[in-house]
């Protein structure tokens, strides 16, 4: 027969453990998110293209990975509604991993958002506009102003790995970098604007003369023998960097469709990248 005391003392343990289950975990959810450095939201469509959409799920991945470890908290939408100014009020830095708004509001928003301190990190097929076609250059703000390139003009094929050099050494984006590194295989964008020739835009990385020739083909025009390719900037008007990667090796050939490469498989290249959004969320870059 169970006496008085113990059925107390089992009541006390029970309630014990209850005011832990109520209050103590709350309690703890709440002390690991509070303690994030900055939050970042990234937009993605993942649609139609298995190279784009290979790099979305392996983006996604990484930087919740790295935000984990340099505690960022890593958010990620394929909703572009959410692109709006009460929703990007809650964080730091928004990245594009592979479009870019299409509606008017969106636009707006997103304007609005850079103008009054955002930040933005944009990969690969967020800067592409070319009209005719599914993405015309039908927004003048973000193409010529924001960006500086203007339309598409060309690319390589197939993606292979280049040699960038790194051309503003003492950048916060490059801090702890070589003056040239190896990059992942990508496929390399051109653009119809010199972005030398803007005074707002300063090129970061750029394809170095010994990456070429750059591309296999089959097409003449895929492949790049010579000229200057800018493929990471920042404009100083804003907080924000373009970095013309994000679109993996694919096996297209074999009808597989199959992931050949990794975009985060070049520890230079990575260091760029989380360099770059620690500028972009607190105002200084990895130690």
């Amino acid at each position: 027969m169970i006496s008085y005391q113990q059925t107390k003392k089992y009541f006390n343990c029970i309630l014990s453990l209850l005011i832990f289950l109520i209050l103590g975990k709350p309690h703890l959810v709440y002390a690991q998110t509070k303690n994030w450095k900055f939050k970042v939201i990234a937009f993605y469509t993942a649609k139609e293209d298995p190279a784009h959409i290979s790099f979305v799920h392996e983006a996604n991945q990484w930087f919740s990975k790295q935000g984990e470890q340099l505690q960022f908290k890593y958010d990620s939408t394929n909703n572009w509604n959410n692109l709006n100014e009460t929703f990007l009020f809650q964080y730091q830095v928004v990245i594009f991993l592979d479009t870019r708004p299409d509606s008017l509001s969106q636009r707006i928003a997103f304007q609005k958002y850079l103008e009054k301190g955002g930040a933005w990190m944009g990969f690969h097929f967020s800067a592409f506009a070319l009209t005719p076609s599914a993405f015309d250059q039908n927004w003048d703000w973000y193409h010529e102003i924001f960006l500086g390139s203007g339309e598409y003009k060309g690319n390589t094929w197939r993606p292979t790995n280049a040699q960038l050099k790194v051309e503003k050494l003492h950048h916060p984006f490059t801090k702890n970098m070589p003056g040239l590194f190896s990059a992942a295989a990508n496929e390399w964008y051109s653009w119809k604007n010199d972005l030398r020739k803007n005074k707002n835009i300063e090129v970061l990385l750029s394809i170095d003369s010994t990456s070429f020739p750059l591309g296999t083909g089959p097409k003449p025009y895929e492949i790049w023998h010579t000229g200057d390719f800018p493929v990471a900037w920042t404009n100083l008007k804003y907080r924000m960097l373009y970095f013309n990667i994000g679109h993996n090796d694919m096996d297209y050939d074999g009808g597989t469709n199959q992931t050949l490469s990794s975009s985060f498989s070049s520890e230079m290249q990575n260091r760029f990248i989380l360099n770059s959004l620690l500028w972009l969320g607190l105002g200084k870059a990895n130690n």
